[in-house]
């Protein structure tokens, strides 16, 4: 192979993981010491830096800064989902980039991802040979789901794992407090593969794990997971089931699906929904719980995961409700978190308003004491909110869990279906 002289550009998209920056400082590193890579940049949010000429150069940071990189989470370039499209439907976005690459003569270009990050590269690669500008272009692989394809194990997965393991043994101890029985499930991310929720059979082998586990490879089938979780329960007094997001059904639907409206910056449609909390790019978040209760459920940190809009109330006294009820409208907040000595004094402030506000389709998480129904109808008949009843591991974990949204089919009545909703979780 010819020896290619010329600059080199690191991008990284996609989520951030414990890891990828260890990764991208392999790449920096390597190439800041080789003796054919002239120059090398760090693109600003992966494929948009160099899109928008946004470009760091990484031979001006300091060596020990740089290193520090090894040991720090996140993705220190900043990252992106842009997805490039097909450059015989439109190669706007490919002429730009080959602008970018002449201007610098970037000869060498590396982008840290997953799954759609490699499709960037494969169609990058593509059409610079395609206009015969000389440039390797390279994806350094990245994904917390293990599911890369052409690796066996890829960087991300192993600390995610220990995180779900970790998670799941305090979820564990935090269900088996009261010596009442409680059916716990945690839903894990995974849209096709089940790596990381497989992970949580670590816990089990340490014995504080989740007793059954749910993963995509297989069909689900709703009876036997019921008939399953029935037979733990009724042997043990409790029962903790591990989920993936993208457990489906025979006919390929996934079983979150009859939630699901949204779709990610690449397409895909947006999973979760099993514990009905799931956010997505267009929900505006109100976490009103307080935050000592492991930061209000870790709404906030769900939220800027999935790059919703935030909204915080701050400190309020009971008077101020008039004012929270007020800012969900002029905010239109879609998802929030309370209690019923919360919510209650707002549905009282509502319909003192002149108009009623329109929340249909507006996300009510009631947690602490039961709700009352009163409370639920009225919000439901006053202004279309769906209140349900959540659970929240208050002093160890953020991680939750409510009620299951009503599947279409069950034979239920109206008032069946108020008490399904009200409860912590579905009934087995």
């Amino acid at each position: 192979m010819n020896e290619l002289r010329g600059a080199c550009i690191i991008g990284q998209s996609g989520g951030p993981t414990s890891v990828i920056n260890a990764s991208a400082y392999g790449v920096i590193r390597t190439a800041l010491d080789s003796g054919v890579i002239t120059k090398v940049y760090g693109a600003a949010h992966g494929i948009k830096g160099v899109l928008n000429d946004q470009l760091y150069d990484m031979g001006q940071e300091d060596a020990e800064e740089l290193e520090l990189l090894l040991y720090t989470p996140s993705s220190a370039l900043g990252s992106c989902r842009y997805k490039i499209a097909d450059p015989d439907v439109d190669d706007t976005d490919y002429k730009r980039i080959l602008e970018i690459f002449k201007k610098y003569d970037v000869r060498y270009f590396f982008y840290n991802g997953g799954n759609d990050s490699m499709d960037t590269c494969n169609k990058i690669s593509k059409y610079m040979q395609r206009v015969g500008y000389d440039c390797r272009v390279m994806g350094v692989p990245k994904t917390i789901d293990n599911d890369l394809f052409g690796t066996d194990h890829c960087p991300g997965y192993a600390s995610a794992a220990k995180y779900i393991a970790t998670s799941c043994m305090e979820v564990y101890q935090d269900a088996r407090v009261y010596d009442t029985g409680m059916i716990c499930v945690i839903e894990i991310m995974g849209r096709h593969a089940g790596w990381l929720t497989a992970a949580a059979g670590l816990a089990t082998a340490y014995g504080a794990g989740p007793d059954l586990i749910y993963m995509p490879e297989t069909d689900f089938d709703m009876d036997k997971f019921i008939t399953e979780v029935k037979a733990v329960y009724e042997k043990n007094g409790n029962c903790m089931v591990a989920v993936s997001e993208g457990i489906h059904y025979a006919d390929g639907s996934f079983v979150s699906e009859a939630k699901t409206s949204a779709t990610d910056g690449f397409g895909h449609a947006q999973l979760g929904g099993l514990a009905a909390l799931h956010a997505s790019f267009d929900d505006c978040i109100m976490p009103i719980t307080p935050m000592f209760h492991v930061l209000s459920w870790g709404f906030p940190q769900n939220a800027v995961a999935a790059g919703a809009k935030l909204v915080l109330p701050g400190k309020f006294a009971a008077e101020e409700f008039g004012a929270i009820a007020q800012a969900f409208v002029e905010e239109k907040v879609t998802l929030a978190n309370g209690a019923p000595a919360i919510f209650g004094p707002m549905l009282q402030m509502m319909k003192k308003m002149p108009q009623a506000p329109d929340l249909s389709g507006v996300r009510l998480v009631s947690g602490s004491s039961e709700p009352p129904l009163s409370m639920m109808r009225g919000f439901k008949e006053l202004t279309g909110a769906d209140v349900i009843h959540g659970y929240g591991a208050t002093e160890t974990t953020p991680l939750a869990t409510t009620n299951w949204k009503i599947r279409p089919g069950l034979d239920l009545d109206a008032e069946e279906k108020w008490d399904l909703k009200r409860s912590q979780g579905l009934p087995i």
